[in-house]
């Protein structure tokens, strides 16, 4: 049984994710300081039942408590005691919005002298290498709540150590790239059914679009250039140790090409036997 350690942004989402985790049977503890969660870890290490444990850390604890996350990590992995840490995070503006429309105060606003900006920024700075040692990141910048829920779901509904969780992605460039992508494809290169006046404003979903990006020597070359890549390195990721693995494809506006390329990516790694889901991030817009 592995303890599951929450940490992230202010304002970026835990208390939505929090809620997910308790839907799926964890017994979540919140706002805990870091000294508490070895002994949280050694009982979690010393019970042969099913019940799944969650705990969240972050700034709310204060400066000099959380300032010990690391070196508690740090024990913990030398008593190799097993765990796996979530780290939940959003872009600075959508964070910059969510603190102005709640009316709520940021932990680090007064060291900050009042400067929200600054206060998000210091805060990202001290969880960045958090964020690099994470095995899962859920990225909630353009996700609703249910959005938030489903990418709960689809990594720890089932057992997340059977195998590595694999999404999808398609994105347009001109709406940025997402910061949770562990790989980047851009497919701005090929045929661009926006220019079709009759297809401009469909999706890569449906099939005369996708036929058309596909009708296509070039597309299908880089489709199966793309598809022997990832067949290559995801074995590779899964000894690494890697939980999560999010492949984005990106094209100029994340309707057409993009969609069409995630697809059928997530067919070929659905047809090797992988965990694989998508989702179209912009797709409506």
């Amino acid at each position: 049984m592995d303890l599951l350690i929450v940490t992230g942004m202010s304002g970026a989402g835990k208390s939505a994710v929090v809620d997910a985790l308790e839907d799926l049977g964890y017994f979540c503890a919140d706002n805990l300081p870091p000294a508490i969660i070895p002994t949280i870890a050694q009982f979690v290490n010393k019970t042969d039942n099913s019940q799944k444990i969650a705990t969240v850390t972050d700034i709310r604890v204060g400066e000099k408590m959380f300032n010990e996350f690391s070196n508690v990590l740090k024990n913990l992995d030398d008593m190799d005691y097993s765990y796996k840490l979530l780290f939940v995070d959003a872009s600075d503006d959508v964070l910059v919005r969510r603190y102005k429309e709640t009316r709520r105060k940021h932990p680090l606003l007064d060291k900050c002298d009042g400067s929200l900006e600054a206060a998000i920024a210091m805060e990202r700075e001290k969880l960045l290498n958090y964020k690099i040692k994470s095995d899962y990141i859920i990225d909630t910048s353009k996700s609703s709540v249910s959005e938030c829920k489903q990418r709960v779901n689809e990594l720890f509904l089932d057992d997340p150590d059977s195998a590595l969780s694999i999404r999808c992605m398609s994105f347009g460039f001109k709406y940025g790239i997402p910061s949770d992508a562990d790989l980047v494809f851009d497919v701005r290169c090929l045929p661009n059914p926006f220019y079709v006046p009759s297809m401009k404003y469909r999706t890569g979903l449906e099939k005369d679009v996708s036929d058309y990006v596909m009708n296509s020597e070039h597309s299908v070359n880089v489709l199966s250039k793309l598809n022997d890549l990832i067949d290559y390195m995801v074995p590779l990721y899964i000894e690494e140790g890697k939980s999560q693995l999010v492949i984005a494809i990106g094209c100029t506006g994340g309707r057409h090409r993009s969609v069409c390329f995630a697809e059928k990516i997530r067919e070929n790694l659905l047809s090797l036997g992988y965990n694989v889901s998508v989702k179209h991030r912009d797709i409506e817009k």
